[in-house]
């Protein structure tokens, strides 16, 4: 142990390493996740005065929280518009109720400011509110060193008891308990709502794949179309499908609308099958693919930047574009942060989006200027980065006095203002600041993991007298903060909000942050439509939660 004091960087990545391998243990549908794991371990490994630098553990919660920010920041604004009011409401619900409770506990029960902020962080299982709370108690007037030490600790040991029972009841009630409370099989009542969202079409079971898949290229030979013009096929005029190629004996024709077919022309078509096989009966038989006359369907990832065309469902965008007829041009995917959402006529596209088209090359070139930029995030924009940062924690030094009450933001809330602006900032145009979804969620996975770590690590030696004081009542706050919110939601979102059945199982999961939760849902759905409800309310709560510790500890610290 004496080296491991030596050398806290060893203790530093032991506690990641065991930490996340503790948070692999699964019970049932529950696992504890790699954070809940850390902050186990550093527990333990703190009781031995292990400890690491203040400033490591401020550059990693900067880095953290600003990277949580960008992530969140184009949805964030997205959704605020009257058709996410009802969602807003939800996460209102949820902010009033985890304050209230934690408020009235503190009051009822004569906890310390840090005790009541650990129980808030970790029954709303959201570990961002541990970098803000501890850090707002580190600027409390009238504490001495060794008082912010402590409360700083009783943050950290709270949290984890109350994330333990927190994070198994939210998993538990919105998985299982929330479709027998509304009397619905989850995955049939998802399935109702994605084969409406189709417009009739059944959904897929969770391993199954389309057989026929709906955008398709396909060779003719002409034997009926001779002397009949390209512009004169009838499924060209629909706009339904493309000819991308005409090839006639070893010669590659430009495919213009006054071009004149002849016999034995071979033909490349590309559009809907169902259109496809209806233009096959006017030009002749389906050959076998061709060489040089098999060009294949190219895909382009375009993220959605131009104001006209956000807030709009994917019926309205093929509506507003005819290029997606008439160049055979489709969606297929729907990407939201990290989450892929259904590419259904009823899904509402948000400015931040990354849609997947897939379809002829020159339809897809045409379409891209008209949508937004495709996305290039092959490095990350460091300068960008650098100054968001920067920005955040200057925003953070911003002391506003409410009566008596000093509130600033500190340098948590800063960089996540700052975050959610810059990654807000950047979607309008994809064109810099580039910081790839994969490196964003490295940084704050690791950034929240060294952060935990650190924390652990110094609340260690607090850790038994705080259970000891407050051991019953940690794991009734936890579960308390989750039911009360997550019920009195359930209650609105179905008698006023009049909310989708699945959207607000998912919404629910969403205004609590939960990821452990909607994965759990998903699973028993069988299907990704409870993410429709959850993506709302979790980039609204991502910005939200974290600001509650702030003002936790400022009402209680100035009482």
């Amino acid at each position: 142990m004496g080296v491991i004091r030596d050398h806290p960087e060893l203790a530093l990545f032991l506690c990641l390493a065991l930490g996340y391998l503790v948070g692999k243990l699964r019970v049932g549908p529950i696992t504890l996740g790699g954070i809940c794991g850390t902050l186990i371990v550093s527990l333990l490994i703190g009781t031995r005065h292990v400890t690491v630098d203040d400033d490591v553990k401020t550059v990693f919660f900067a880095l953290f929280i600003f990277s949580l920010g960008y992530l969140a920041g184009p949805q964030f604004f997205a959704n605020l518009n009257r058709r996410s009011l009802r969602f807003l409401a939800l996460c209102l619900i949820e902010l009033v109720c985890v304050l209230g409770i934690a408020f009235g506990l503190a009051k009822a029960f004569d906890l310390d400011v840090g005790t009541a902020s650990g129980i808030l962080a970790g029954a709303a299982t959201e570990s961002a509110v541990v970098g803000t709370a501890t850090e707002a108690i580190g600027k409390l007037d009238g504490l001495t060193s060794a008082q912010v030490s402590q409360y700083q600790g009783h943050v950290a040991t709270a949290y984890t008891v109350c994330y333990l029972f927190g994070l198994v009841t939210i998993v538990l009630y919105t998985s299982q308990i929330m479709p027998m409370l509304m009397r619905i099989n989850l995955a049939d009542a998802s399935r109702e709502l994605w084969e409406k969202m189709r417009g009739g079409a059944r959904g897929l079971e969770a391993d199954e794949r389309e057989a026929l898949p709906g955008t398709v290229g396909r060779t003719y030979l002409v034997t009926l179309a001779d002397g009949l013009r390209i512009g004169e096929l009838k499924a060209v005029r629909a706009g339904r499908v493309t000819v991308e190629g005409v090839k006639r004996g070893s010669r590659l024709l430009t495919p213009s609308p006054d071009l004149e077919l002849t016999l034995s022309d071979l033909v490349q078509l590309v559009g809907r099958r169902s259109w496809i096989i209806e233009a096959g009966r006017e030009i002749g038989p389906e050959t076998p693919s061709v060489p040089g006359l098999d060009t294949p369907l190219a895909t382009r990832q375009v993220a959605v930047t131009e104001k006209a065309t956000a807030g709009s469902t994917i019926a309205q965008l093929e509506r507003d574009h005819p290029e997606f007829l008439k160049d055979g041009v489709y969606v297929t995917d729907v990407l939201r942060n990290d989450q892929h959402l259904p590419a259904s006529a009823e899904t509402t596209v948000q400015r931040g989006d990354v849609l997947t088209l897939v379809g002829a090359r020159a339809g897809l070139n045409k379409l891209v200027a008209k949508i937004g930029a495709v996305v290039k995030n092959d490095a990350t924009d460091f300068i960008y980065l650098g100054f968001g940062i920067v920005a955040g924690s200057l925003l953070g030094q911003i002391v506003v006095q409410f009566g008596d009450i000093p509130m600033s933001l500190g340098t948590g809330g800063g960089c996540l203002v700052s975050g959610l602006l810059f990654g807000w900032f950047r979607s309008r145009k994809q064109t810099f600041g580039a910081f790839p979804p994969q490196a964003a969620n490295t940084l704050k996975d690791l950034g929240l993991a060294v952060f935990i770590a650190c924390t652990g690590l110094t609340a260690g030696p607090q850790a038994w007298p705080l259970l000891k004081e407050y051991g019953a009542l940690l794991p009734f706050a936890g579960i308390a903060m989750v039911l009360v919110p997550a019920t009195i939601s359930l209650v609105i979102g179905r008698k006023l909000l009049r909310i989708e059945k699945p959207l607000l199982i998912g919404a629910i999961a969403g205004q609590q942050c939960s990821t452990p939760a909607i994965t759990s849902i998903t699973q028993v759905a069988q299907s990704s439509v409870p993410l429709l409800g959850y993506t709302i309310t979790y980039a609204l709560s991502n910005f939200l939660l974290p600001l509650t510790g702030p003002v936790l500890v400022g009402v209680l610290g100035s009482g």
